[in-house]
């Protein structure tokens, strides 16, 4: 599985050189469907990634953000493919607070086993296979291992979204008690857990299969656990893509809140 990382990370690249060409210019926003953002930079990286993860590995399927309309039917008898977010937090990126990331993540059986959270404004990577280990590269710079702080901090550092809050989250930091806050945007809450920066990462709210694969990957390579409410892990490949809430934790032993 580490064989892929060095090529995705280069393809994470490519699809940022892109991402930035939009960024650095005075870009039209439209609406989806669901009411949520697109730009052109989504559009763009989503047809580098696809069309290099089509050049790596052509035995394997794409399911992308940007592509989600493939039939259940389809998608049911995929045991591994390629999970993938051209632009997560687009929001971040029509806000210009540099905090969007291109994720791509390979999954097996329900289970992201790679992993790569790019982050095109400041180049930094974040990358994850299963039984290797999870790791940070700087511009520049080589891959160094990274893991989740353990014993967490006392009081817990959370990080929680920037652009989605709402009572759930609210209910759930009251019964936690003592905490600090740290707001990112995008799939960086998983990596910010993964590298020690903070101990939890509660999501209770509506996320899509692509926004969280390759981030929890990276998590969980790192040492954290990213459950839903039943305890189990968050798992990829369902009919619906919306993922039911979960909490990303890097210190098994720190006690947490239920949540539904």
């Amino acid at each position: 599985m580490d064989r892929f990382l060095d090529p995705l990370l280069a393809l994470c690249d490519r699809a940022a050189t892109e991402i930035l060409a939009v960024y650095a210019t005075e870009f039209a926003v439209a609406t989806k469907a669901d009411d949520s953002p697109l730009t052109e930079a989504d559009a763009r990286a989503h047809r580098v990634l696809v069309e290099g993860l089509s050049a790596l590995t052509p035995d394997l399927p794409v399911l992308s953000e940007e592509s989600a309309a493939v039939p259940w039917a389809e998608r049911r008898r995929w045991e591994r493919f390629w999970l993938v977010d051209p632009l997560d937090g687009t929001k971040e990126f029509i806000g210009r607070n540099g905090e969007f990331t291109v994720n791509i993540a390979l999954i097996e059986r329900g289970r992201p086993i790679v992993g790569v959270v790019q982050v095109p404004v400041t180049g930094v990577a974040y990358c994850a296979a299963a039984g290797v280990g999870a790791f940070r590269r700087d511009p520049g710079g080589v891959p160094r291992a990274i893991a989740t702080r353990r014993p967490a901090a006392l009081p817990p550092r959370i990080v929680a979204s920037r652009s989605h809050r709402g009572p759930d989250l609210d209910a759930w930091l009251a019964a936690l008690g003592p905490h600090a806050i740290v707001s990112v945007g995008s799939s960086l809450k998983f990596c910010t857990v993964a590298e020690g920066a903070a101990d939890v990462y509660p999501r209770l709210g509506p996320t899509m299969e692509w926004d969280t694969a390759a981030g929890q990957c990276v998590a969980e390579c790192a040492g954290a656990r990213v459950r839903v409410a039943d305890g189990s892990p968050l798992r990829y490949g369902r009919e619906q893509l919306l993922n039911p809430s979960f909490v990303v934790d890097g210190d098994p032993a720190l006690s947490l809140p239920a949540w539904r």
